[in-house]
């Protein structure tokens, strides 16, 4: 690699990195106050909070990779062109072919970059998150205790406590299952208690009263109790969690036959093929992103008016390129056999790249002056 080879992959590398941390710090910003108010309403620490966030940094990497490489590749094309250095190099006979080779290389170390995290980093990383949120999940008193407000631990479930004390004693408590169409249950106690048991969770109830609701008779049956136990365990138990996840599994686990891994774990066999395969299309559109933004600057060349013109179509093709690619992700979960259509952005883009480069090392031929109509002897 030549002296201008590395210094314009230096300047793209460089640029990379600086597109790269601001992007993750803004989506990050926009995430961790969401989930930092979602488990700390749930009664979570603070590093519960940064155990999250860390885990899902991976994923917001990954979604932020092409858009920095686009974005660097636009910014140091530009600023060459300012500055006349892409002049210069094409004035020296450097074709629109060797002057993106840097580009390419650029696209392909990003490519490497995103392939370790499709492939090893990200799975391990939601497999890591979809076990503590079961473990969340299942830890009845963090989603339990919290005195003075109503709670939902599931959709139809309704808790309330007015009063904790330091001995984990639940004063005045409040309970309404709703779980089955044909009858309602609201429960009262003067005190309970949470046991934990393994995977069972039980809470206990002393003192209460039980009212039981039938909406087919329309007749209301009230109990008075001594002490009563509630079995909550289906209320904290995470059902999907449990389940091993496409998405969760690395990419040599999914060289297994699609049709068995479906069995086993409940999805469609297209869910399996539309992850494997898009580990492999997302990190080849970083280099399509990179190579568009080069050569559509490349093919706009310097105006005084700025090359806002250039950016804009480079933005539109990428979205319409990305676009395309989420498009097709419904159909290959669906039917497994269309996988071969998630390389087709890929290969578009790479086409489109390709021709606008050709389009620039085309010769221009001058345009023929109008010869003067010879006069006509009388």
């Amino acid at each position: 690699m030549s002296k201008i080879d590395r210094y314009v992959l230096s300047q793209l590398l460089l640029l990379f990195g600086f597109f790269s941390l601001v992007l993750v710090a803004v989506f990050w910003i926009n995430q961790a106050v969401i989930l930092f108010d979602r488990l700390i309403s749930d009664g979570q620490s603070a590093l519960v909070f940064l155990e999250f966030t860390a885990l899902g940094l991976p994923k917001l990497i990954t979604t932020v990779l092409p858009i920095s490489a686009f974005a660097a590749s636009v910014y140091v094309t530009n600023r060459m062109n300012n500055e006349s250095e892409l002049t210069v190099m094409q004035a020296t006979g450097t074709g629109p072919f060797r002057l993106a080779r840097p580009v390419f290389v650029f696209g392909v170390i990003v490519f490497f970059m995103a392939s370790v995290l499709n492939h090893f980093l990200l799975p391990l990383a939601l497999q890591q998150l979809s076990e503590r949120e079961a473990e969340i999940s299942q830890n009845a008193t963090s989603r339990l205790l919290t005195e003075g407000a109503f709670l939902h631990p599931s959709p139809a479930v309704t808790f309330y406590a007015r009063e904790i004390t330091e001995d984990g004693v639940l004063r005045d408590v409040f309970l309404s299952d709703r779980r089955t169409p044909e009858e309602g249950v609201i429960y009262t106690a003067a005190e309970s208690y949470l046991i934990r048991n393994q995977d069972i969770t039980t809470l206990i109830m002393v003192d209460g009263l039980a009212q039981r609701l039938s909406t087919r008779t329309n007749r209301l049956a009230t109990a008075n109790f001594h002490d009563f136990s509630f079995d909550i365990s289906a209320l904290t138990r995470n059902v999907s969690a449990q389940n091993l996840q496409a998405r969760n599994m690395l990419t040599p686990q999914l060289f297994t036959a699609w049709d068995v891994l479906a069995a086993q774990t409940n999805q469609r066999p297209g869910d399996f093929a539309e992850e494997f395969h898009a580990r492999f299309a997302e990190p080849l559109f970083c280099i399509v992103a990179a190579m568009i933004g080069f050569t559509t600057l490349l093919v706009g060349g310097y105006s005084r008016f700025g090359v806002w013109r250039e950016v804009a179509i480079a933005f539109g093709l990428l979205l319409l390129i990305d676009g395309a690619r989420s498009t097709l992700q419904k159909p290959v979960r669906d039917d497994a056999s269309l996988w071969p259509t998630l390389y087709l952005p890929v290969l578009v883009g790479a086409l489109l790249s390709i021709a606008m480069m050709w389009y620039v090392a085309r010769p221009k031929r001058p345009r023929r002056k109008r010869q003067p109509a010879q006069e006509q002897p009388a």
